[in-house]
């Protein structure tokens, strides 16, 4: 009897002892800090229109890890079209902050209350719209063509925007409508964004040239650039890139002046033909800046899409193309009494950026692609 009491009582015990580990265990559990998901990196291309900016959205919207929204701040100046550009940077940098939160009720103010996903500008360029959960034609992993998501892909509803972004770790968003990098001072400060700004520049001159050829696409935004007033007649042109050329200007001397702590490692500067020269190594060089993979596959979409032989006259148009060839056509193409007035309105910017500026006619067309360009932008 005394033998099967003792045998009880360690039993006893031992329950005990194993319940007292237990709770111990489930107590240091719960008061220890829970492993944080890492915070989202949000990527902000700060550019112009015909810079090549929709190409370079595309490299980090085809990257199975970045929700990617092409021009979101189109709501805001097409709603608010009557004002001037400084006037809207307040709402502009207010919806990128809600895109980069993955808060997409912001658009309730610029869009119908019965929105779908497709109502949203250029929403088939993004990858992560046409893909799930925002569309389950594709897979996370395809390189998506703009076309066969537009096909497949426009009947879904607009909540699948936000449900989409918040499941992916990069949020990426390409915006043509800021003039003036102290705007986005608040959202470099902003504890709840983990903000990188890559600032694509292109030569003026090819820009000129690429305006001319999309100038019935692009009269609204002049006219909310400089005024409807200054947008016509010979000089409307010219007036609207010398505000543009200059805006570049203030936005790279600001991010190299007496750099605020805030911006170290969170600004790039990349010239658009420093991209189409060598597409792999630029690619690489954004994707370590945004902390992103440069898978091989996404390698091969690189090298592909910049080597074939379309083009790219059709704005917004980001199919294959001789990228190196297209890029230099406005030497070929643009009489040189234009490029000397470009060249005269954006003087500042082509010194600063690092294009050299053409003498003659004959400078123009046989010029050498590394006189052309005197600075390498890294």
């Amino acid at each position: 009897v005394m033998k099967s009491r003792s045998v009880q009582v360690l039993l006893t015990l031992a329950v005990l002892a194993f319940l007292l580990i237990h709770f111990h265990f489930l107590l240091c559990s719960k008061n220890a800090p829970m492993e944080e998901k890492p915070s989202p990196v949000h990527i902000l291309i700060l550019s112009s229109w015909r810079s090549g900016s929709s190409f370079t959205g595309q490299i980090f919207s085809q990257h199975p890890s970045v929700f990617y929204l092409m021009e979101p701040a189109w709501h805001v100046w097409v709603t608010m079209y009557q004002n001037s550009a400084k006037v809207l940077h307040m709402a502009v940098r207010d919806l990128v902050r809600s895109v980069f939160l993955c808060d997409m009720s912001v658009f309730d103010a610029y869009m119908s209350s019965q929105k779908k996903k497709s109502d949203l500008f250029q929403w088939e360029t993004s990858r992560a719209l046409c893909s799930p959960p925002a569309c389950d034609s594709f897979s996370r992993s395809d390189i998506i063509p703009a076309g066969s998501c537009r096909t497949i892909c426009g009947n879904y509803p607009f909540t699948k925007v936000e449900e989409a972004c918040k499941t992916y770790s990069h949020v990426a968003i390409k915006e043509v409508r800021f003039f003036d990098l102290k705007v986005l001072y608040p959202l470099l400060t902003d504890p709840s964004l983990n903000l990188k700004i890559i600032h694509l520049v292109r030569d003026p001159r090819a820009v000129f040239r690429s305006r001319e050829n999309t100038m019935a696409n692009l009269k609204r935004d002049s006219d909310i650039v400089v005024g409807s007033q200054k947008t016509k007649g010979e000089m409307g042109p010219y007036n609207t890139m010398q505000v543009i050329c200059k805006s570049q200007v203030e936005i790279y001397k600001a991010s190299r002046q007496a750099i605020p702590s805030f911006l170290k490692d969170r600004y790039l500067l990349v010239r658009y033909e420093d991209i189409v020269r060598d597409p792999l190594a630029r690619a690489a060089q954004m994707y370590r800046f945004a902390e992103l993979h440069f898978m091989p596959e996404l390698q091969k979409w690189v090298h592909n899409i910049t080597h074939g032989k379309g083009q790219g006259a059709q704005a917004f148009d980001i199919g294959s193309r001789d990228a190196l060839r297209v890029s230099q056509a406005w030497r070929n193409t643009l009489p040189f009494q234009k490029i000397e007035k470009v060249q005269n309105v954006c003087k500042d910017a082509m010194d600063l950026l690092g294009y050299r500026l053409v003498q003659s006619e004959e400078e123009q067309k046989n010029m050498s692609l590394d006189l052309l360009f005197t600075q390498n932008s890294s």
